[in-house]
């Protein structure tokens, strides 16, 4: 289903409806970007989540009964745009990370069970955006040729790699779904693991076959939705801080003295101090400072010179 017509000039992302669930709305948004290899988080693709969205609730009716994001792509989402990014002023940066916040945040309040199915490398703002569904599934790792080796495909939030921070409640999102020392560690350091062991880890709640990855997702979309909250699984959770400041507490000395390092944990600070808004405004806070310093030019055009050598 979906529609060339959206919001303004906007084009909706793609999205179907199950027409053998007939009683209730059962929806799959799938993302793509026309002339794009991989999906990357821009505006654009911003806005035109937002327009589907917008779609989906009006055409839904109060009725949607599950929620599956997924992607065209080889990759789920390889993450943002860093030229965008790295282009904006600091108010309109601002402004674009608080209006993913808010897009992000339409689907955590969707009402219904959704599912993110993760079909390859998931990184930065696309794994944020999946941690903003109640469930995580993805597609096991397969081999390039026949009888060759798996390599696992990347999940993580590699940006203190860049010398910079994530954006969209990555910093308390993360620690919210495994164990929270080992989280913070993780976004403290850019690391980014394979889909195997962040599944090891509690974030990947079960692993697919490909073929079988969206039909296993409709399944879990069609249950019940848990609970009633309106705010993605995170350690700001009342049911989780506990839990978050003992990971906090220890793994702080072990962090590496560096920029990115202490905005990860001043945004954790903040939200288990203050809850879920104060965390995005940490982080909002955080990137445009460190997006804006020596190293987080140095660290990031080195990256862009790195790509563009390929």
């Amino acid at each position: 289903m979906g529609h060339e017509e959206g919001a303004g000039m906007t084009t909706p992302q793609r999205w179907e409806r199950d027409e053998t669930m007939e009683d209730r709305c059962v929806v799959t948004l799938t993302l793509e970007q026309a002339g794009r290899p991989v999906v990357v988080l821009d505006s654009e693709l911003l806005k035109s989540i937002d327009a589907a969205l917008d779609e989906i609730e009006r055409e839904c009716r109060g009725n949607l009964g599950g929620f599956v994001l997924a992607s065209a792509s080889k990759v789920f989402i390889a993450g943002a745009n860093l030229r965008e990014i790295m282009d904006l002023s600091d108010a309109e940066l601002d402004d674009y990370l608080q209006f993913g916040s808010r897009v992000y945040g339409r689907i955590a309040r969707l009402g219904c069970t959704t599912v993110a199915a993760i079909n390859g490398a998931a990184l930065g703002g696309g794994l944020e955006i999946a941690m903003h569904c109640d469930h995580l599934i993805a597609a096991k790792a397969q081999p390039k040729e026949p009888g060759g080796a798996v390599r696992d495909y990347p999940v993580g939030l590699p940006e203190a790699g860049l010398s910079i921070c994530p954006g969209w409640g990555g910093t308390v999102l993360l620690p919210g779904r495994m164990g929270a020392a080992e989280a913070i560690r993780l976004t403290a350091t850019g690391e980014t693991p394979g889909v195997s062991a962040m599944a090891g880890h509690g974030l990947i709640e079960q692993m697919c076959e490909p073929g079988a990855l969206l039909g296993r997702a409709k399944e879990l979309a069609i249950a019940p939705k848990k609970d009633a909250r309106t705010e993605p699984v995170a350690l700001t959770n009342a049911d989780r801080r506990e839990a978050g400041r003992a990971g906090l507490a220890s793994v702080r000395g072990t962090l590496a003295n560096t920029g990115s390092a202490r905005a990860v944990v001043e945004c954790v600070e903040a939200g288990l101090r203050d809850g879920w808004e104060a965390a995005l405004a940490c982080e909002r806070a955080s990137l445009i400072r460190l997006r804006n310093s020596a190293e987080g030019r140095a660290a990031i055009e080195a990256f862009f010179a790195k790509t563009a050598a390929r």
